[in-house]
């Protein structure tokens, strides 16, 4: 969906001023403006880092930055910190996410900027929330490692991060939760208020079913490539030409069907796999024969068995393999993206539907300045004077 009309959004009429880099704070303003408020990011003069990042970090910037406007300033001269001040007080939401202490160093930090409009919502974006770690640097990495979550991912006595910035961009998107609440309670209060978001709190919220399994058990869980599966066929199988394929059979009902669908009446019949419990136990001679009784099929085969039995099962896919995936392409959940080298792609939308439509792209991640002109005439600033702040580097003219 690309073609909505801004006012047409549930957050159209709401302007939102980002201080934020990386991935969190930029993910909180990305959900709040796919879902239509204006989102205004302010940029050093140089840039937000991430426009430079090479790596696993190439993809941030146009993926987290998409329909926001940008302007950049330098927040250390008096004249850039005024420009911040007054483009915040037409502001109804803050976002920010830089080490503690640095917005109130600028007096940027919600104590401030509440005197000054008391209806102004405030989202920090932070490592920890308030407490004995909360002066810690933290990255997603390091929460993941001291929130059980990479104990969980990799092999027993191999702790592995998860393979997607989760915690970054999961924080970001209970900041815009809590952005979007408090923007409810201020229709009825008509005051502002504070809302914080950190990795570390969010990483224990996504580990916190196993936590709830130790205490209903008793028994620690164990890593996931260790662990006691609940489900007796429920693996990644290779199969012909070394292909993989993830299939499950997680029900009595399940059992049933796959062993129909495959011929394995002798399975079916078997007393020692008659329940799903059963075979949970009989796992360690029982996935054997099923590895080899299946390693002749191609997965292609395989999964048209299982699609047809209405049973789940999941090709093993890479990242790039999704730009071609058919239920994507066909339900309108890629938009087309222009690089900032020009060159165009496609990113993947908020992943919800409104009305029967996915929000889409309005706009292109922005050049560094791109709206700043724009923004400062309409704060009230002649072409002379933004002339001048662009001569002495306190703002960039794109």
């Amino acid at each position: 969906m690309t073609s909505e009309q801004p006012n047409s959004l549930p957050l159209s009429g709401i302007r939102v001023v980002e201080f934020a880099h990386m991935v969190m704070g930029p993910t909180c303003g990305l959900v709040l403006a796919d879902l239509g408020a204006e989102v205004i990011k302010v940029e050093p003069v140089a840039g937000d880092n991430t426009r430079r990042l090479l790596g696993s970090g190439a993809g941030f910037f146009p993926l987290f930055n998409r329909n926001k406007k940008s302007i950049a300033l330098d927040l250390r001269h008096p004249q850039g910190l005024e420009v911040a001040l007054r483009l915040v007080a037409t502001a109804d939401v803050v976002s920010e996410n830089f080490k503690p202490g640095t917005m109130k160093k600028l007096g940027l930090d919600h104590a401030s900027l509440a005197r000054l409009n008391e209806r102004l919502v405030y989202v920090s974006h932070k490592g920890f929330l308030p407490g004995p770690y909360e002066h810690r640097t933290a990255l997603d990495e390091v929460v993941q490692m001291m929130g059980g979550m990479a104990y969980m991912t990799g092999r027993p006595g191999d702790p592995l991060r998860a393979g997607a910035s989760v915690n970054d961009i999961m924080g970001g998107m209970f900041g815009a939760i809590g952005a979007m609440a408090a923007l409810m309670q201020r229709g009825r209060t008509g005051r502002g208020q504070e809302v914080k978001a950190a990795l570390f709190e969010n990483n224990v919220f996504l580990v916190a079913q196993h936590m709830m399994q130790f205490a209903v058990t008793g028994q620690p869980a164990a890593p996931m490539p260790g662990r006691i599966s609940a489900w007796a066929v429920y693996d990644v199988f290779t199969v012909r030409e070394g292909e993989q394929i993830f299939l499950a059979a997680v029900s009595d009902t399940q059992w049933k069907a796959f062993c129909e669908a495959f011929g394995f009446g002798d399975l079916q019949a078997d007393p020692r796999l008659a329940t799903n419990n059963d075979r949970v136990q009989a796992r360690e001679w029982m996935m054997p024969v099923l590895r080899s009784r299946l390693a002749g099929h191609s997965a292609a085969e395989l999964s048209a068995v299982f699609e047809r039995n209405g049973l789940p099962f999941a090709p093993i896919t890479r990242p790039e393999d999704l730009f071609d995936d058919p239920h994507l392409r066909a339900t309108g959940g890629l938009a087309d993206l222009t690089l900032p080298d020009g060159r165009q792609t496609a990113a993947p939308l908020l992943p919800i539907t409104l009305g029967g439509e996915r929000p889409g792209v309005r706009s292109q991640p922005p050049a560094l300045g791109e709206h700043g002109a724009q923004l400062l005439a309409e704060l009230g600033y002649s072409r002379t004077e933004i002339a001048a702040m662009v001569s002495a580097n306190v703002t960039v003219a794109s």
